[in-house]
């Protein structure tokens, strides 16, 4: 048998080199910028496409006559080109029997080129007034206005009101509408129709006062005479009833190749042309019309044409961003149901298997390991808990170079049936590997020193066992202190987040994680996979994985409930998720090999590992996309569509919690602060989803982290003065008692087993049930042999000399020194 169990160091070499012990920080850099850039790209969409947009010419008001005091009787008395910067005012009219006609609101890539194709068919030419968004859309129909001759004006950059905006966005709006005509085209225009506009006798104050600082920017207003009220779509007879002269005086005709449908426009314009021809109507641009001498439009300079470049690709850019933020809108929309679905119905139809006979009752004594690095605060109510089982147990706990005393109290409690085995700091994978060489029996219960049990637990977890099949169990993890928000957020992620996820699992037969505070093994399944692996920082997920690999079946078992201490502070949470996050991605790519293989490595690979990528791995990337849109869309778009749609998302967050806390027999007080949850909590949880991300792929390793412990824990009032009384007298070994000498299989080598190996055919069943009469429970056996034969054997398999693990019952020699520590949160409790 090949195993492959290492002790921990501070540096590990890979194929690269040395790993890094600590994260890269220009990650952070790195997401600032792209989540700056992201912002700015939606400012500029919600700017440029919702701020204001283009609406019916009907939608400004008009202050009227009333509102004339400024406006000079010239400019309401006079031609529709206002030349607002002369002193005084001048105006313009068109020539007698001279129609300039006026298209607002492009260019469109579906109406302006049939509009287009209308003039060149009639050979007639005409003034489209631009807006600047649109020409940095479509900078293509812009050049061939140009090209075939007609003129082109500007009607602002966002269609914007200019007699409403303040003054510095209306000498934006008209300076990014320069840029764009000029990156587009290389030319600039000195014309302007200011958007809602129409005859000078509607002009009021504030109109004006628009006009007046246009003109000084050097622009010529061009109003209008005619207005053929194609925006209303009245139909095409009525648009060239609208737009025909009633006299033979030159009018400037209003018209539109933009904002909505205008196929009434382009069909009334093929109708119009020809009519006014035949009564001696000329056609022609509006500078052409007024008979202005010198011509608006010009060259630009080559530091706006390349500002205008620059200004259009911005936008191109904004755009396509916003684009792909909508594709992951759905996508994360879909996977979020997706996942509440299939969570929900095999919640549901696991339910309906609860209480179900995994065979003869397992009555056979279990060792319990309690791995302890610091752990003083809670480890007396953690073993008394234990002590106080329904079930025979042994507990070993493994001081793993504690140095706040954690041996010395477990040891002054002088309680029956607890082992303390003391060794240098070599981290939890190397605790736990300690712990299962020392224990007497072959059924064996993994916990945290920061978690006590129900007094069933133990029971519970470990009737799976029955099945042959079965290698390891999963508990059903709880968070003891849920005071404050931050522990009932907790509370809820471990109801509704980590056990519906489990009941879905363990139908599947894909189960990815037993977790640290809550689980059984069966020996003979650790052995053969090499025992716990510090390869990752999630041993616990990287041991379940590789049980599965292996041809085991891990199981949830609901009823075997431990209460953990979680993490009571952010800080100390974003350090726990962190590396539970960062470990759970280094073991899904140490074990991508399942996605290939067959049986239960197969499932493994294709539901669990797929499962994980999906929901946990990608949904968390692309739920940031939600949140965006959310505010993007209050701001921007409809609030109350919004708002709707945020809070039926909630409703749906809320009935799974509702159904997840009613399963596990929780009261659904803490569901109130659910949105709150969403709002902070999830944030969080999505940030660490990011650094873990870029951690691992930036080949970074961490630290394990050390938990804060908060002594929340209680000691089991049943024993909170000894063990309890139903240990009875010392037995004999006898059934269910580990053998101190020969094979560690029921039968047999054990065969030979490598990294990514598929156990032989016939031999992934593993042995008989653990089941038998044990009516009691000693200390262990007084050789220890086979414990250390087992710990040489797989030092020398892992070409080590060098471990620092203590045989069983002994101690540091003096002189000796631990060495640094490699402490650790517990594990954890997922």
């Amino acid at each position: 048998m090949t195993t492959d169990i290492r002790s921990r160091s501070r540096k590990r070499r890979g194929r690269r080199g040395v790993v890094r012990n600590t994260p890269l920080r220009t990650h952070w850099l790195l997401l600032s910028v792209v989540i700056l850039t992201l912002a700015a790209a939606l400012l500029i969409q919600g700017y440029t496409q919702h701020m204001f947009g283009i609406s019916d010419d009907s939608a400004a008001p008009g202050g009227g006559a009333a509102h004339q005091h400024s406006v000079p009787p010239a400019v309401v008395n006079g031609g529709p080109v206002i030349d607002a910067a002369a002193v005084p005012a001048r105006t313009a009219r068109p020539r007698p029997r001279t129609i300039a006609l006026t298209f607002d609101d492009g260019p469109d890539p579906t109406w302006t080129p049939k509009i287009l194709d209308v003039l060149e068919k009639h050979h007639a030419h005409a003034t489209f007034f631009v807006v600047g968004t649109q020409v940095a859309a479509h900078p293509a129909l812009v050049r061939r206005i140009l090209a075939e001759g007609h003129q082109i004006g500007i009607h602002t950059f966002t269609h914007a009101d200019l007699s409403t905006v303040p003054g510095w966005r209306r000498s934006l709006e008209l300076r990014e509408a320069q840029l764009a005509l000029a990156g587009a085209t290389g030319q600039t225009s000195s014309l302007l129709r200011p958007p809602y506009s129409s005859v000078n006798d509607a002009l009021d104050d504030q109109d004006w006062a628009a006009i007046r600082a246009a003109g000084g920017d050097g622009y010529l207003t061009v109003l209008t005479t005619q207005d053929s009220e194609d925006w209303q779509r009245p139909g095409v007879d009525a648009i060239v009833a609208n737009a025909t002269p009633r006299g033979t005086a030159g009018q400037i005709v209003l018209m539109h190749d933009a904002g909505g449908d205008r196929s009434q426009t382009v069909a009334a314009l093929d109708r119009l042309v020809p009519r006014l021809t035949a009564r001696g109507f000329t056609f022609s641009t509006v500078s052409a019309a007024v008979g202005i001498r010198q011509a608006p439009a010009g060259p630009a300079g080559a530091r706006d044409h390349w500002l205008g470049l620059g200004l259009i690709g911005t936008l191109d850019a904004s755009a396509w961003v916003v684009r792909v933020l909508g594709w992951l809108l759905y996508a994360a929309g879909a996977l979020a149901v997706l996942r509440a679905v299939a969570v929900l119905v095999a919640a549901r139809r696991h339910t309906r298997r609860r209480g179900a006979s995994w065979g003869p009752p397992v009555t056979a004594p279990a060792s319990v390991i309690v791995p302890a690095y610091n752990e003083r605060a809670g480890i007396e109510a953690a073993v008394r808990s234990l002590l106080a089982s329904d079930h025979p147990v042994e507990v070993i706990v493994v001081d793993d170079g504690s140095t706040d005393g954690t041996a010395d109290l477990v040891e002054s409690l002088r309680l029956p049936h607890v082992r303390v085995i003391r060794q240098p700091n070599a981290g939890k994978p190397a605790a736990l590997n300690t712990g299962v060489a020392a224990a007497s029996y072959d059924l064996l219960v993994m916990v945290d020193g920061d978690t006590i049990f129900e007094p069933d637990a133990v029971r519970a977890l470990v009737q799976p066992f029955a099945d042959p099949r079965v290698g390891a169990v999963s508990g059903n993890a709880k968070v003891v202190n849920r005071g404050g928000l931050l522990g009932r957020w907790q509370h809820i992620e471990y109801v509704v987040g980590f056990n519906l996820d489990r009941r879905l699992f363990d139908l599947a037969e894909c189960m990815p994680t037993v977790p640290g505070a809550v689980g059984a093994f069966r020996r003979d399944a650790l052995v053969r996979v090499g025992g716990v692996s510090d390869a990752t920082l999630a041993e616990d997920t990287d041991l379940t994985m590789a049980l599965c690999r292996d041809g085991w079946r891990v199981v949830y078992e609901e009823d075997a409930v431990a209460r953990t201490e979680a993490p009571a502070s952010l800080g100390a949470l974003w350090r726990q998720r962190y590396r539970w996050c960062y470990g759970t991605l280094q073991a899904m790519w140490k074990h991508r090999g399942a996605l290939v293989q067959s049986g239960a490595a197969g499932k493994l690979g294709r539901r669990g590992l797929v499962y994980l990528l999906l929901f946990q791995v990608l949904l968390p990337l692309l739920a940031p996309v939600v949140d965006l849109f959310a505010l993007y869309g209050l701001v921007f778009l409809d609030p109350v569509r919004i708002a709707s749609l945020w809070l039926a998302f909630l409703a749906l967050q809320a009935a799974m919690g509702f159904y997840a806390f009613r399963l596990d027999g929780e009261r659904p007080g803490a569901l109130w602060s659910l949105p709150l949850q969403q709002f902070v909590y999830r944030q969080l949880m999505y940030l660490v989803v990011i650094q873990s991300v870029v951690t691992a792929l930036a080949g970074s390793r961490l630290r394990w982290q050390r938990m804060e412990r908060y002594g929340t824990l209680a000691v089991p009032a049943a024993v909170r003065n000894g063990p309890r009384e139903s240990a009875g007298p010392e037995p004999a070994p006898g059934p269910g008692r580990r053998p101190v000498t020969g094979p560690a299989y029921p039968s047999g080598p054990a065969p030979r087993m490598g990294p990514g190996s598929v156990p032989e055919p016939g031999y992934a069943s593993g042995p008989a049930p653990v089941t038998g009469s044990a009516p009691g429970y000693g200390p262990p056996p007084p050789g220890r042999a086979l414990a250390d034969a087992w710990l040489d054997e797989v030092h020398a398999a892992a070409g080590r000399t060098d471990v620092p693990y203590l045989r069983a019952g002994q101690t540091p020699g003096l002189g000796e020194t631990p060495g640094d520590p490699a402490p650790y949160d517990g594990g954890g409790g997922r």
